[in-house]
């Protein structure tokens, strides 16, 4: 099944590392990308599509002035890739997805919203090692060239200079992930990398259903969101150590000292209203 829905602390973290046992390798190795969301309700849609609008017309435009206007030095490399990853790590709607190598630190952004505890949680898991397969054939071959699992910002201006590259390369849908350049600790921190569809009007849960070999999600119980929560608290997975710097602190603090309440009570109570 590709829903799996958790009772304990226990069963999450079997769920997590589902498949990590590496033959090959002979280490637990996971080839998993996750995605942490506060609310099981919510899809995998990007910045970009939940502007809203005429987003896809749009898309040029954001970047074109977000280049203009943001300081050159902000970039490594003045490339199409260089400043896509930097605007998406600054908050511009683009077609990118966030991932991390990490399924903790997927806990702690489907845990992070105190306000949406009354809800269910989700962490995607997709394998991009099987969703690699499906690339067309240029980017496949860039990657076995360099002997690499995903791709770097500097693999992708060799091969796909630009979304019209991207969006040429085949006429069916194809996801693709790649790693971001370490540009601050924030990156570092969360063992973040991206995801990008040639089609920015595709949600990629939508695309996923066709590839139930690529896929799992795990459900969260809100009523275990707070045992997740204080359980990565102490093992340091914060918006503290995640979110370098004061801003960074004072989220954690807030959400450290807010009170609990009884949210799981209150919970029972409506359902059996």
């Amino acid at each position: 099944m590709n829903e799996l829905r958790v009772n304990t602390w226990t069963e999450l973290q079997e769920a997590l590392f589902t498949d990590s046992w590496e033959p090959e390798l002979g280490r637990y190795r996971s080839r998993h990308a996750y995605r942490g969301l506060s609310t099981e309700q919510y899809e995998l849609k990007t910045t970009l599509a939940r502007l809203g609008g005429p987003y896809v017309d749009l898309e040029r435009h954001l970047l074109r002035n977000f280049k203009k206007y943001a300081h050159r030095r902000v970039v490594e490399k003045d490339s199409f890739w260089h400043w896509l990853t930097v605007a998406q790590h600054y908050g511009l709607p683009t077609r990118l997805l966030d991932w991390t190598y990490s399924p903790l630190v997927a806990l702690h952004f489907a845990t992070t919203k105190l306000d949406k505890y009354d809800c269910d949680g989700v962490v995607w898991a997709v394998n991009y090692l099987k969703a690699h397969q499906l690339l067309p054939e240029r980017l496949k071959h860039k990657l076995e060239a360099e002997g690499a699992n995903v791709f770097t910002v500097e693999m992708l201006s060799e091969t796909v200079p630009n979304f019209q590259e991207l969006d040429s390369l085949a006429d069916r849908d194809y996801v693709a992930f790649f790693e971001p350049p370490s540009i601050d600790d924030r990156i570092v921190n969360q063992f973040a990398f991206f995801s990008i569809m040639p089609n920015p009007q595709q949600v990629l849960n939508d695309w996923l259903r066709q590839y139930p070999d690529l896929w799992y999600k795990i459900i969260i119980p809100a009523c275990l969101k707070w045992e997740i929560r204080d359980k990565l608290d102490q093992s340091n997975i914060t918006e503290r150590v995640l979110f370098p710097g004061l801003d960074g602190l004072s989220s954690w603090l807030s959400r450290h000292y807010s009170p609990k309440g009884d949210r799981c009570h209150l919970l029972a109570l409506g359902k059996a209203g």
